[in-house]
């Protein structure tokens, strides 16, 4: 696939003049092939070369160019702190970039605000400025590989390529034998980001410990007023999952330390964790009262947190326990994975409340509102048993739309009512649809998503030991993500279509497009210049490239068909 400009524009010599100018490709390889030097140094033990390369890394134009790319792209891009700055144009873009510099750096403070938990509470969110959330994603560049090279094999939460699915799996591996752990240690932090000790951080996580304190020390400014922070990583800010995430490492590892390799194969200890959530199985109530959980709370308690009375117990596998809103439980010996009651009941009240608030909407624009958020429910559940759980939702999603329907036209009969909204599709009777206008400018019936029509379909976990910047995984890393935006993309036909056309991949940097960095539909011939919609005529782009290529007149080629990759 060629990238060209019609009008003979050249990428310029030298360093790049404006934020259109950056070469995407050449960046990207710069701060991987840095990570990859990081993360060897790390695997050997020299932390001076650690420190010597992340301070390479930091200083790179490089790395700032992608760090001001990542805070730009991501979905807090339009949401301002304290000074109220937005870097929405490309030249804000490059004056900031190009502005990132350590010298005289001095954070303010975070802007603080709430939302809404699934139990009534709210979780406060501290929103740092555009230039420290920079900053932070630029230091978060240096210390990811040593995250990932030190992190506990079987936590997964804020990893690369790794997911709650994974967590699940791994629990499915300790607790579906006969001969698995009967017990479990359900545990949960009390406050964890707002509790973490802040000489422990800057004492032990390896980064710039002067650029470390002044984040931790900025304060918060809530209803006008400054706060000071003594405690804890903000909720909202870039590096905080991260850090969180560096404070609990080892809980696995160190007691299997503490109780010998052996001893713990023998006691059934496995520790699943998933960002600040986790759970430890063993062979005995007893032993995980006693032994286990004095052992995690002195850990937690040098970090500056600790177990929720309220919440942290030991249950029986024949009980269950609820655990990233899925219930793990044995049924006579058999372990079947289903979602929570309480996961079942939330997501139904965001569903009733997307429907009550858009009593005069338009039966369509109903419909597009709420076939992501049906969706999205239903593939976090598809590698569970969940079939019953999807009927049952169904269901109830039906009702609150027939009342939704009725109350619309209270003097019309129920027939007419059945008519106006529901019809039949696909050999189903009473679906909730509607005839809509497609890109095309052809019309089609456009039906409520079926939840009960999602697939069950087993979920295959990343390996434990899997680490994105280890070069001898490379190769792993490749198919793991193909596989995951594949299923990411299941229901969208014909962006799977161009995904494998292009095996994964932009056409104008050469870089995978993944979830996380998105993508744009690109008509290779504009339709303002007489260009299809068809596959022939499209090609996938990041949002970045996309740009750039809008900017500066280039064109690319469409790639000739390789076949199903």
């Amino acid at each position: 696939m060629k990238v060209h400009s019609p009008t003979a524009v050249s990428a310029p010599s030298g360093a790049p003049q404006q934020w259109h100018d950056i070469d995407w490709w050449r960046v990207q390889r710069n701060v991987r092939a840095m990570q990859l030097r990081i993360a060897k140094a790390c695997r050997g033990g020299n932390w001076r070369r650690v420190n010597s390369l992340q301070r390479m890394l930091t200083r790179s134009r490089s790395a700032r160019y992608l760090a001001v790319r990542r805070v730009t792209e991501n979905q807090g891009k339009r949401t301002a702190g304290v000074d109220r700055v937005l870097w929405d144009t490309p030249d804000a873009k490059w004056k900031a970039a190009n502005g990132l510099k350590r010298h005289g750096y001095k954070p303010r403070p975070l802007r603080r605000v709430f939302i809404p938990k699934s139990n009534g509470k709210e979780r406060p969110l501290g929103i740092p400025t555009m230039t420290d959330r920079a900053m932070q994603a630029l230091y978060l560049l240096a210390l990811a590989p040593i995250a990932e090279t030190t992190g506990d094999p079987n936590s997964y939460g804020f990893r690369i390529e790794r997911s709650t699915a994974d967590a699940m799996g791994q629990l499915f591996i300790c607790l579906s034998k006969k001969v698995s752990a009967e017990w479990v240690l359900e545990a949960d932090i009390k406050g964890c980001f707002d509790h973490i000790n802040h000489d422990w951080l800057i004492a032990n996580v390896p980064t710039d410990k002067t650029i470390l304190r002044k984040w931790l020390k900025a304060g918060v400014i809530h209803k006008g007023q400054l706060q000071a922070t003594d405690a804890g990583t903000p909720q909202g800010g870039i590096i905080s999952p991260t850090l969180a995430n560096m404070v609990l490492d080892g809980l696995e590892s160190q007691l299997k330390q503490h109780l010998g390799v052996t001893k713990a194969k023998k006691l059934k200890i496995n520790v699943v964790r998933y960002a600040d959530d986790f759970v430890i199985t063993g062979n005995s109530k007893e032993m995980l009262e006693s032994e286990i959980r004095p052992w995690v709370e002195q850990f937690l308690a040098v970090r500056g947190l600790q177990l929720s009375l309220e919440k942290t117990r030991v249950v029986h596998i024949d009980e269950g326990f609820d655990f990233l809103g899925w219930n793990f439980r044995k049924y006579e010996g058999k372990l079947l994975i289903k979602p929570s009651k309480k996961n079942v009941k939330a997501f139904y009240r965001k569903v009733k409340d997307v429907i009550s608030t858009n009593k005069t909407a338009k039966q369509e624009d109903l419909i597009q509102r709420l076939n992501p958020i049906l969706r999205g429910w239903a593939m976090y559940h598809q590698p569970v048993v969940a079939k019953k759980a999807f009927s049952r939702m169904d269901n109830s999603v039906f009702h609150a739309l027939w009342r939704w329907a009725k109350r619309r036209h209270p003097n019309k009969s129920l027939e007419w009512v059945r008519r106006g909204y529901f019809q039949p599709h696909e050999g189903r009777s009473w679906v909730f649809a509607t005839m809509a206008m497609r890109t095309d400018g052809t019309k089609a019936i456009a039906p409520l998503y079926s939840i009960a029509s999602t697939a069950i379909e087993r979920h295959r976990k990343v390996s434990g030991e899997y680490n994105p910047f280890d070069p001898s995984m490379e190769e792993m890393g490749e198919k793991l993500r193909m596989v995951r935006m594949l299923k990411k993309l299941k229901y969208r036909k014909q962006i799977v279509s161009l995904f494998q056309s292009q095996k994964g991949l932009c056409p104008l940097c050469k870089q995978p497009i993944t979830k996380e960095s998105g993508w744009h539909d690109h008509h290779v011939i504009h339709r303002s210049q007489g260009g299809g919609d068809t596959l022939d005529n499209r090609v996938l782009l990041h949002p970045v490239c996309h740009q750039q290529l809008h900017s500066r007149g280039l064109t690319v080629n469409k790639p000739a068909p390789t076949g199903a990759f």
